[in-house]
């Protein structure tokens, strides 16, 4: 992180706070405000937003990040107003806050005075050994999932076997209902057509011979009287090409009067009642009316409603298919899940011991000469999705005494210890660590480890400390000072980077409480190591 700025936080009404890379120690007064700088951190983090950190006054604090890389500048900013509203940004553009916590934890870690207490629980422990064998703890989550999700569907077979058999009766009715009607679309709407004509063949063969009757049939007829025009034209058409134009036009008239007279002869004679082709016709439109009442309204709807049944059909049975199966799939499911976690277990075993004497080694230098620490797995009932083992660590501090689980034994100090060693050792999986007065109740030449540990950690990572020891703040490569001032009746907080000479005094006031000529002198002797 190249620069933090903070506007509003507690005491702090504006900071803009100018970051280098190593380890930088921040110390000052009890209640100065060190860990405010902590707590705007753990904003970016998306830790939970409480209103009383804003500035009495404001409407709202503001926390923003910058990084540099290579020639870029990236950030990432949260604010949180007094009505308990917040706004996420990455790079200015508004993210949810849990895509800005996402964001930050592979950017920043912070080592919280009260993170030891996390050390209790089983979760964290196992968690710490199987950050080594990632690789092996993911194939055996893949495989315990892909087991697990199996045997919930065989299961849900298996429960809904008789809702399944009573699904498939209806949908195999349904199916074959209107597959033996075998609607088409649009055919309606001719059969209606045709069944108004054929319930009204009587009618329409009487209207067709009353009309051949005046047209053809009858003692005087149109055509009869047509075709007597017409031979009574035949002496003016001679003599007149108008009289002759106008026989032709009767001729041709009385043509067309002739086939229609053909065609009601036709329609006369063969438009006698078919009482089975009305039936035909009355039962289609009948059977098509029950299909569109019960999956209509339409036909259209009918032949959808089809193709969702045959679907539907289709997926159960499979499923009776999959309910004879599966269980063997099942079972070799299970038996991969098993085979990955004994390669799991194989894993940790090879890794806990080295794990463990490389967090001993710290963890002596942190004043307990004698402890001992150990990873131990012991089998589980049942696999679960951490694993078919649990993983506990077991510590003592005291020569002489056996090894028990670290919950149970440990003192506060002794687990800030151990906690502080799994920090320097583990806990430089970001660019960025922050340290929050892990060094709680440490002192003398356990001061003096823990600063040379976070030194040595400094030397791959960009180390912040908030510590109340000198030892430690003595190997910082910069020393921050945060000082509480009353400016204009408020309470100020205001963090400064020491030049050479305030630096000496800041430490030689943390040794001594003063910065008498002897404190000086031991200040720099700390200093000069």
């Amino acid at each position: 992180m190249a620069r933090l700025e903070v506007r509003n936080l507690a005491t702090i009404p504006a900071l803009t706070l100018e970051l280098r890379g190593g380890f930088s120690a921040f110390t000052g007064e009890t209640g100065a405000g060190k860990s405010i700088i902590v707590d705007a951190l753990g904003l970016l983090l998306g830790a939970r937003a409480n209103t009383d950190l804003i500035r009495t006054g404001e409407d709202a604090l503001l926390v923003s990040g910058f990084w540099e890389k290579k020639s870029d500048e990236f950030s990432a900013s949260r604010r949180v107003t007094t009505q308990g509203r917040g706004t996420a940004r990455l790079d200015g553009e508004v993210v949810s806050v849990r895509e800005l916590q996402e964001w930050a934890t592979s950017h920043l870690t912070i080592h919280w005075q009260h993170s030891a207490v996390s050390l209790l629980t089983p979760a964290n422990q196992r968690d710490l050994l199987d950050r080594q064998v990632a690789a092996e703890s993911g194939a055996y989550r893949v495989a315990y999932r892909t087991w697990q999700e199996a045997a919930a569907r065989l299961e849900a077979l298996r429960t809904g076997e008789r809702e399944r058999a009573r699904q498939l009766d209806l949908l195999t009715f349904q199916a074959r209902e209107i597959a033996e009607i075998a609607p088409q679309p649009g055919e309606e709407e001719p059969l209606a057509t045709d069944l108004t004509r054929l319930a009204n063949l009587d009618t329409i063969a009487q209207g067709a011979a009353g009309a051949l009757e005046l047209l053809s049939d009858g003692e005087v007829s149109v055509t009869g009287l047509m075709a007597e025009a017409v031979r009574a034209l035949n002496a003016g058409a001679k003599y007149d090409e108008t009289s002759a134009g106008l026989q032709r036009d009767l001729r041709e008239a009385l043509d067309a009067v002739q086939a229609i007279v053909g065609e009601l002869r036709g329609t006369a004679e063969d438009s006698a009642p078919d009482p089975e082709e009305l039936a035909r016709v009355e039962a289609r439109l009948s059977a098509l009316g029950k299909l569109r009442a019960k999956y209509g309204p339409t036909l259209e709807d009918v032949l959808a409603f089809q193709e969702s049944v045959n679907a539907e059909l289709a997926a159960l049975e499979r499923d009776e298919h999959d309910a004879g199966t599966l269980e063997t799939d099942v079972n070799a499911l299970k038996a991969a899940a098993l085979a990955a976690g004994k390669a799991l277990d194989a894993a940790r075993t090879r890794t806990s011991g080295p794990l463990a004497a490389s967090l001993l080694a710290v963890i002596r230098e942190l004043g307990m000469p004698h402890a001992r620490l150990e990873f131990r797995l012991s089998p589980l009932p049942t696999p679960v999705l951490s694993g078919i083992s649990d993983v506990l660590l077991y510590f003592t501090a005291n020569p002489g005494e056996d090894l028990a689980p670290l919950a149970d034994v440990a003192s506060g100090g002794e687990l800030s210890r151990v906690m502080l060693a799994i920090s320097t050792v583990l806990g430089a999986d970001t660019p960025t660590v922050i340290f929050d007065e892990v060094d709680a109740g440490i002192g003398g030449s356990a001061a003096l480890a823990v600063a040379a540990q976070l030194s040595g950690l400094a030397a791959s990572r960009q180390v912040l400390v908030v510590t109340h020891l000198a030892q430690i703040a003595a190997r910082a490569d910069q020393h921050y000072k945060v000082e509480k001032h009353v400016e204009g009746g408020r309470t100020v907080s205001r963090v400064r980077l020491l030049n050479p000479q305030e630096r000496l005094e800041e430490i030689a006031r943390m040794m001594s409480g003063n910065t008498s000529d002897a404190a000086l002198t031991h200040a720099r002797e700390l200093l000069s190591r």
